[in-house]
């Protein structure tokens, strides 16, 4: 089984971003994005089954995540609205796991596990 997964962690809180909106989209060959999944991140920061299938479409993959009004909610600005995480899938690979670190003034990320 494959799966494309999130965690999302506020270093400025020292914990989860719940409720933050995320999108999983992919681009066709014409090179337009089509989303194909789109939720919140659980109490934990989580999305653990954005994408959930036999087998992952090789191919060019995006997470968004809408994180103005997260940092909204808090009374906090935050200096991206939104951060995009562009990634390629190659054949034979299975699962993706893209952990995001976020404070209002940066944001890092990398392949989990």
């Amino acid at each position: 089984m494959s799966r494309i997964s999130t965690h999302i962690l506020d270093l400025a809180r020292g914990g989860p971003a719940t409720g933050v909106a995320v999108q999983l989209e992919f681009e066709d060959t014409a090179g337009n994005w089509r989303t194909l999944h789109s939720m919140r991140t659980d109490h934990d920061g989580r999305c653990a089954h954005l994408l959930k299938n036999s087998e992952l479409s090789p191919g060019v993959y995006r997470l968004r995540f809408e994180i103005a009004a997260y940092f909204a909610q808090q009374n906090l600005e935050s200096l991206y609205p939104l951060v995009e995480v562009t990634f390629r899938v190659r054949g034979g690979e299975a699962n993706f796991h893209i952990p995001l670190l976020l404070s209002p003034a940066g944001y890092t990320t990398y392949r989990g596990t």
